[in-house]
């Protein structure tokens, strides 16, 4: 049985154009996405097999072969959600927009939404190869941060949770904007969700699991 599946997109693939054209949209989602719920679930499946025949030489590879393509689903799982039409995203969160608290929060962690937006860009855009530009939430300290992430993981604070993530992926753009990169990730900007990164916010600064105090 399937544990992990392909969600449905929040939008046709025509809405995010001029920013991104359809046929990346589709071809990114239908393949590339598909592919790592598949790469997941078939894994789970090596896992149980290598487990049944006590294969224990096999576990170790199969876990990280299971990190690379769950971590590749949750990435594009919010990847679409933090994405809308250009004509209701972009600009920057702004406390009349009822998203003040991201605001407040990219300004006390940042300096300035400028500053945090430079420090995303540059994330995204320079990956060497393949990779995201991540802001995520940090629970120890509460504040939000600029992770780097090459393939679909390393580089990033354990226990911290992504909240706007920039697909640096040659699949996501080269289609499209070829091999310019930076002009991608600037373009990217006018369709953030800044709706759906504030909840995510919010929600991310409810969990306290790390926080709670030693018995």
């Amino acid at each position: 049985m399937s544990v992990y599946t392909l969600p449905e997109l929040p939008y046709d693939y025509a809405a995010l154009a001029p920013v991104i054209s359809p046929e990346i949209i589709e071809l990114h989602h239908g393949k590339h996405h598909a592919a790592y719920v598949k790469g997941a679930n078939d894994t789970l499946e090596q896992l149980a097999e290598a487990r049944d025949r006590e294969q224990w030489q096999s576990v170790n590879g199969l876990e990280k072969s299971l990190a690379f393509h769950l971590s590749g689903h949750v990435l594009h799982s919010i990847y679409w959600q933090n994405m809308t039409a250009p004509r209701d995203g972009g600009g920057q969160p702004l406390a009349a927009d009822g998203v003040g608290d991201l605001a407040d929060a990219l300004d006390e962690s940042f300096g300035s939404f400028a500053a945090f937006r430079a420090q995303l860009s540059l994330a995204a855009a320079g990956t060497q190869g393949s990779g995201w530009g991540v802001l995520a939430h940090e629970p120890l300290s509460g504040r939000l941060i600029v992770e780097q992430v090459y393939d679909h993981q390393g580089n990033v604070g354990q226990g911290s949770t992504p909240l706007l993530v920039f697909d640096a992926w040659e699949h996501a753009f080269y289609l499209q904007y070829r091999n310019q990169k930076a002009d991608f990730v600037e373009a990217m900007w006018q369709v953030v969700d800044w709706q759906d990164v504030a909840r995510r916010y919010e929600e991310a600064g409810s969990r306290t699991g790390l926080l709670r105090p030693a018995r």
